[in-house]
């Protein structure tokens, strides 16, 4: 499943096919082409802060249980000159809060130490000495109210980047407490991740509390250490999410995107199985909107008869969701885990123990190692053959056309990108054009 990207490119396509591009043109008929890894490459390098570099090594250490805590005003930044050019060409800069709800406006929470008002800066002086000049503001955030926040970088010619903090809790002088990562994504942003849900998202997706989803990817297969951030708040329904999820998103770089609500919408309401259907519909759209892969996990198995009795019929609406959006990555299924292991769960027959929310963060990384990164790295096509019916001919020139004019789907991503540029668009169509007229003029010149 690939991504959606806008690139510059607008296309009129008949039998002569007209091309118009512009750097400030985009479509959304365009697709990166294969999956990349965005590694880590800020771990343990030299860091700084006005209190100087003992407590700022906090921030990107591999414990993120340990945290950079300061005031603002204050500077969090990092020297990355000892790392390869070509490794950080352009960067995603993700800090975390360890504040439990990611959104604490919705359910009216406490902000506890998050940066409210802040930029990214970069800097082009050689390593070895924080720079006091030439900071230079790639992006302004004001009235943060997000737990955790991606921001793309362009670091070309640049070596140092910070994160320059105005004002934590909506105030100047308010407590900071985060960490920070950099990650490569010169190549593309492939391997980025929110979870939206509950308070069983809430509690169970941080990567401050035992071994996170990134981490348990990273034992998986060492090339990967995916960015991740937890979207989740404490008691909120399908609904609630609904009605935040653009804003959301809107502030959301990354490529995939879980939904994981379901089991407030069945406590004590066994009848609105249809609403939840459509709020969690609603969200999917949005997403694939966006440009970005929606993933849906099966609500958990619970104890708690008030949950318990009901989740099963919420659970056919996910396998609704399944069979009428295609585009949807299927999540862990959190019901036969639970039902299988419900020594798994607290006390309240709702929510899992300490070891439940661990066995959960295992489970998301196993399963998407599956779905997702193992099948992006093995897909393999005929060039040219996007419909995936094993040949190359007429017929996925057409399925190509009617794509790039927003008509139709393509069936096989990867036999989409026939100039390799790692983009699907109209010069690949181009170049199918061309090859099906030589293979229809050898067939001719046979035949004769």
């Amino acid at each position: 499943m690939k991504r959606f990207i806008k690139r510059a490119v607008i296309s009129a396509i008949s039998a002569a096919i007209a091309v118009t591009s512009s750097a400030s043109v985009y479509s959304s008929c365009t697709a990166f082409a294969e999956f990349t890894s965005n590694t880590v490459i800020s771990r343990d390098c030299p860091a700084y802060s006005s209190a100087g570099t003992g407590s700022a090594s906090s921030a990107n250490d591999k414990y993120y249980y340990s945290f950079w805590n300061s005031s603002a005003p204050d500077y969090l930044a990092y020297d990355l000159s000892e790392v390869p050019e070509n490794q950080r060409e352009k960067v995603i800069a993700v800090w975390y809060n360890a504040t439990g709800q990611f959104d604490y406006t919705v359910v009216n929470g406490s902000s506890n130490g998050m940066p409210s008002d802040y930029t990214i800066e970069v800097n082009a002086a050689d390593g070895g000495t924080y720079p006091e000049d030439g900071w230079e503001v790639i992006e302004t955030v004001k009235d943060n109210t997000l737990h955790s926040r991606q921001h793309v970088v362009d670091m070309s010619g640049y070596n140092w980047i910070r994160m320059n903090i105005t004002g934590s809790d909506g105030k100047t002088g308010g407590y900071t407490s985060i960490n920070m990562d950099i990650h490569d994504v010169s190549d593309g942003i492939s391997d980025s991740w929110i979870f939206y849900g509950d308070s069983i998202t809430a509690c169970g997706m941080m990567n401050c509390y035992g071994t996170g989803f990134a981490e348990f990817v990273n034992q998986i297969d060492s090339k990967y250490f995916p960015i991740q951030e937890n979207g989740g708040i404490g008691g909120i329904r399908s609904s609630d999410g609904a009605a935040n999820i653009e804003r959301w998103l809107a502030a959301f770089p990354g490529k995939y995107v879980s939904i994981a609500y379901g089991t407030n919408d069945a406590w004590g309401n066994p009848s609105a199985t249809e609403q939840y259907y459509e709020n969690t519909a609603y969200m999917v759209e949005k997403i694939l909107e966006a440009g970005k892969t929606p993933i849906v996990p099966k609500i958990p198995y619970a104890t708690e008869p008030a949950v318990g009795d009901n989740v099963p019929a919420y659970n056919e609406m996910i396998e609704k969701i399944y069979e009428n959006y295609p585009e949807v990555v299927k999540g862990p299924d959190f019901y036969t885990f639970f039902y299988e292991n419900p020594d798994l769960l607290s006390s309240d027959g709702v929510h899992p123990g300490e070891n439940g929310y661990a066995a959960m963060r295992e489970l998301w990384a196993k399963t998407m190692y599956d779905e997702v990164y193992s099948a992006e790295g093995s897909n393999t096509a005929i060039n040219g053959d996007v419909n995936a019916d094993g040949v190359f001919n007429t017929d996925d020139a057409v399925m190509m056309q009617k794509w790039l004019l927003c008509a139709g789907d393509l069936t096989n991503w990867q036999a989409g990108d026939l100039n390799k540029d790692d983009i699907i668009n109209v010069f690949d169509l181009c170049i199918m054009k061309r090859n099906n007229n030589r293979t229809a003029s050898l067939l001719s010149d046979r035949s004769n």
